[in-house]
């Protein structure tokens, strides 16, 4: 039964060199378009510019090739050629892994046409993959980073920088709310990572544990916020086959009321574990079928149960065992980084993980021995389980590629009963022998590691007793430090109160106790005075932070020289009810205060006392002040009137000399 996911109904690229070399000048590529028929078959001969082009409008399933390396010059690039390929679209080399197969081997075997010209190259590439023969190449995880993050920059300050800061970092934060709540609603596992700032926001990422054609969220720029969607790096290029193979694999069983089987890789790595109480073991010899082809069935205790030895019967495998049981405490270390949900699991995994370490060499001179097109799983599978020798399964497996065509004309003469004894134990004496060896060189790296383990150990529990003194001391004073903080903390903000009660006392002090000579009792009929140095942004703003500038203040300038239109207009702002100054306004200046309707006189028609940076003056020299301003604001406003009817009549005597 085949378990090869179809791909007929989706659209294949294959795609082979037609000239030149992607490393030189700009090659052409031989492209066929592959719909699953003869009639949706179409051919083209394009630029590398043109199919990244028809890859990103069309959007095919596969992009098939014999070689990756025909698309991108070197890794770099082709880890740039997989990221910019769309969110659906697979990169599959067809002929293999690592170690890839002749294109022509690869046809054959699948029965698909084949030819050596370009074209028909491409089209074969194209046959295979939409058949899932191959392996998708790949440099990405399927973790995706979803990154929140301001759209522009804050800028460098002014007196509105605060506003807008927070305007952007509260949209960050709006933006970031939006995106986690639409990952929960698609049901997606994900981490959040949030770096704060003032008034919302700085950046949220999110690590999803999804592809991004699965996230419910694109890239985007719009105003203050940035959202960027970058897959995760793996650290090389992986390679996944297509079609769901059987592979050769080691099995640890742990029988009894409950039943637990572990499938391992030749390679060490765990595939899958499974335990059930109801089971049968037509339930557990199916499960395996399922997941793999077992070369050596495994138990963790000796002799081997006649459960399992049913089961490794029934797939005419290798057996393997310990010397002794295994006990408790080396199962768990053994299977400590994999996942388990019992005891049962972890005992058949364990069995499984044992039983590679004990093969682990004979697997490597066997790979060794491999010419590249090989099957490793065959190879070892006969001759671990088998009793076969390399050669033998080597010279078995290639006998047939020499000739496809042609016949042997004489079959081997029948081995006599003693000659197949021979063979046969000449093959126990050369697996004894390898075993043996592996033996002695796994006792001498175990007594080695042994005594590096004790020295450790040793060296380890001296540096964890002083470790531990060292953390219990460091909480101590962490604790304290804390404590500390929080008290100082605490007495600051008391002391900021305390001084900014301390000013407005001063302040109201001041303005009570102007000491004036020459003023009647209760010192009635005074006014207070704020005081601004020069006729700048500046300076008003320094006089309105340390004592306010409110509406209907007495507002004096010490030097009202060099004023412009923006400094005019804030002082304007403030809507004081009368301005002294000392020195002449700019005209720009006068005009936009007389505009304003803000009255301004000279300081000297005034008397002042001033105590620091505050002073106070008599009520009726400032009346008197506004009086002299709205009579000269009258007289100011009759002469811009009778101007603007002298321009008036001027320009129409001037419309009646022309007509």
């Amino acid at each position: 039964m085949s378990t090869r996911t179809n791909a007929l109904d989706a659209v294949v690229f294959g795609v082979d060199v037609q000239s030149g070399d992607v490393r030189g000048d700009a090659p052409s590529y031989a492209l066929v378009v592959y719909g699953g028929d003869e009639d949706g078959l179409e051919r083209d001969v394009v630029s590398h510019r043109k199919l990244r082009r028809l890859i990103a409008d069309v959007e095919p399933a596969i992009v098939a090739t014999d070689n990756m390396y025909e698309l991108a010059a070197d890794k770099d690039q082709l880890i740039h050629f997989l990221g910019s390929l769309p969110a659906g679209t697979k990169l599959v080399q067809v002929t293999g892994d690592e170690r890839p197969e002749s294109l022509s081997r690869v046809a054959k075997r699948h029965g698909v046409p084949y030819g050596k010209e370009p074209m028909k190259e491409a089209e074969a590439a194209a046959r295979l993959a939409a058949h899932s023969v191959g392996y998708e190449v790949s440099a990405f995880t399927d973790t995706t980073e979803v990154k929140v993050s301001r759209g522009r920059s804050t800028g460098k300050g002014g007196w509105s920088a605060d506003r807008y800061t927070r305007r952007i970092h509260g949209s960050v934060k709006r933006r970031a709310r939006e995106v986690e709540s639409a990952l929960e609603d698609a049901g997606l596992a994900f981490e959040r990572e949030v770096r704060e700032a003032y008034g919302g926001f700085a950046n949220a990422v999110f690590t999803v544990d999804a592809p991004p054609q699965n996230i419910p969220v694109s890239n985007e720029r719009s105003g203050d916020v940035r959202v960027e969607i970058e897959r995760e790096r793996r650290d090389g290029i992986e390679f996944r086959p297509l079609a769901k193979r059987r592979d050769h694999v080691v099995v640890g069983v742990d029988p009894g009321t409950t039943t637990a089987v572990a499938i391992v890789g030749l390679q060490g790595e765990v595939l899958d574990v499974w335990s059930s109480r109801t089971n049968t073991m037509a339930d557990v010899i199916e499960w395996i079928v399922e997941r793999g082809r077992p070369v050596i069935v495994a138990a963790d205790v000796t002799p081997m149960p006649e459960t399992v030895e049913k089961i490794r019967r029934s797939f005419d495998a290798a057996a393997w065992t310990p010397q002794r049981d295994l006990p408790v405490d080396e199962k768990q270390h053994r299977t400590a980084d994999e996942p388990y949900d019992d005891d049962h699991q972890r005992d058949a995994m364990a069995a499984a993980l044992y039983a590679v370490d004990a093969h682990e060499d004979q697997f490597e001179r066997i790979a060794r021995k491999l010419p590249a097109g090989i099957d490793r799983g065959e190879v070892v599978a006969r001759v671990v389980a088998g009793g076969e020798t390399v050669e033998t399964v080597l010279e078995d497996l290639t006998e047939d590629e020499e000739s496809d065509e042609e016949e042997r004309e004489h079959q081997p003469r029948e081995l006599t009963a003693e000659e197949r004894r021979i063979r046969d134990l000449e093959r126990q004496v050369e697996r004894l022998e390898g075993h043996v060896e592996t033996l002695e060189g796994r006792i001498e790296d175990r007594d080695e590691q042994i005594e590096d383990l004790e020295a450790e150990l040793a060296v380890t529990r001296r540096e964890e007793r002083r470790q531990i003194r060292k953390e219990r001391e460091v909480s101590r004073l962490e604790r304290k430090a804390d404590r500390l903080e929080s008290e100082r903390d605490e007495a600051r903000e008391e002391v900021e109160a305390l001084e900014e009660k301390v000013e407005r006392m001063k302040t109201l002090w001041k303005l009570d106790h102007s000491n004036f000579a020459d003023v009647s009792e209760k010192k009635a009929g005074l006014v207070p005075v704020k005081v601004i140095e020069k006729f700048t942004k500046g300076a008003i703003r320094t006089a309105e932070e340390a004592y306010g500038i409110a509406p209907g203040d007495v507002v004096y300038v010490r030097d009202a020289s060099g004023a412009g239109r923006s400094t005019a207009e804030l002082l304007a702002s403030f809507e004081p009810r009368v301005v002294l100054k000392n020195g002449n306004l700019s005209e720009i200046a006068d005009a936009i205060l007389f505009d304003r309707e803000i009255p301004v006189g000279p300081g000297d028609d005034v008397a002042m006392q001033e105590v620091d940076e505050l002073a106070v003056a008599r009520e009726s020299d400032v009346e008197a002040v506004i009086e002299d301003w709205h009579d000269r604001a009258l007289e100011r406003e009759r002469d811009r009137k009778a101007e603007m009817v002298d321009r008036l009549i001027s320009e129409h005597r001037a419309g009646d000399s022309e007509v």
